[in-house]
């Protein structure tokens, strides 16, 4: 069965089957909306009848995730964004759907002239995009620097890997692997290098003791300043 669009007391709900789904299951996001994943044990006329009676709870949390959209650049054909080292190029194009390329220092994007560029799924292809930029530049910077730190500060790591994480911007492993977040390019060189050594002194101290802030503190600067700096940055968001 396709994907079924309802209109339940004002609010537009997808209710779609799953293969994974052991239960019914509400996920309200921003610009995807309402979207009720229905297991195969469920019929979608019983599907559409729990979530009527979870109405409530969905219009209280659209509210909450209204507040995080207007947090969100809406793209269009007149945005100037930048990364880095690339630049956002929207299009309108005779294609048969949203496409993007990153490339030559430029995120191209082309949208049909059936799709509205405020569409969900053209904001989404533009930001799925632009990650793809910031990864490209997360792999080409973040290991460097993070070789450049570590051999200045006499730290010892093993492998970086860059992901895309949107809960932390970095993390070090037990083994002493450094996870980063390619979100990081979006922060400014004091801030990248902040979370690094936040990292690379994991690797000697496991925990967010006394002594690891001392730590911090001594090859960083002024750590907690520099933290409270980062977690005003919201990684989700841009």
């Amino acid at each position: 069965m396709e994907d079924q669009i309802l209109n339940i007391q004002g609010v537009d709900v997808t209710l779609f089957r799953s293969h994974r789904a052991k239960s019914l299951n509400i996920t309200i996001k921003p610009f995807r909306g309402v979207r009720v994943s229905v297991p195969h044990s469920l019929s979608f006329k019983k599907a559409k009848e729990a979530t009527e009676q979870r109405i409530n709870w969905i219009k209280s949390n659209l509210s909450k995730m209204q507040k995080v959209e207007d947090m969100f650049t809406v793209f269009n054909l007149d945005t100037k964004f930048q990364t880095r080292t690339h630049h956002l190029d929207i299009k309108v194009s005779d294609t048969d759907k949203v496409r993007s390329v990153v490339r030559n220092n430029t995120i191209a994007v082309t949208i049909p002239y059936s799709n509205k560029i405020e569409d969900a799924e053209v904001q989404i292809e533009i930001r799925k995009a632009i990650e793809r930029a910031w990864r490209k530049e997360a792999k080409d910077y973040l290991p460097l620097r993070v070789k450049e730190l570590a051999e200045k500060h006499k730290f010892e790591y093993k492998n970086v890997a860059i992901k895309n994480a949107k809960t932390r911007w970095g993390s070090c492993s037990f083994n002493n692997n450094i996870n980063l977040s390619l979100h990081l390019m979006r922060l400014p060189d004091r801030l990248i290098d902040y979370v690094i050594l936040h990292e690379l002194v994991h690797t000697k101290i496991k925990n967010h003791s006394r002594n690891f802030w001392q730590l911090l503190d001594i090859v960083s600067g002024n750590a907690k300043k520099l933290d409270r700096e980062v977690k005003d940055c919201r990684i989700q968001i841009y």
